[in-house]
């Protein structure tokens, strides 16, 4: 196996319906683990047009993934 350039650790927290969003799309993709799940949606998430940019001011109260209803 090759050798993995993770160097940064970075931490999240979650509500249980952001979790569960996640371990949803997770499992549908096969995806190995919630670590790589996660890598990817950032990945996908980073590279889609029209994806809002944070203003100015902006609190991280201010952002989180769709209710899971």
């Amino acid at each position: 196996m090759g050798v993995l350039n993770r160097a940064e650790r970075l931490q999240i927290m979650l509500n249980p319906a952001e979790l569960k969003l996640v371990d949803n799309w997770r499992f549908s993709k096969r995806m190995p683990s919630r670590a790589s799940a996660v890598r990817e949606l950032l990945k996908r998430g980073l590279m889609a047009e029209g994806f809002e940019v944070a203003e100015d001011g902006a609190h991280s109260k201010d952002f989180g993934l769709s209710s899971a209803e």
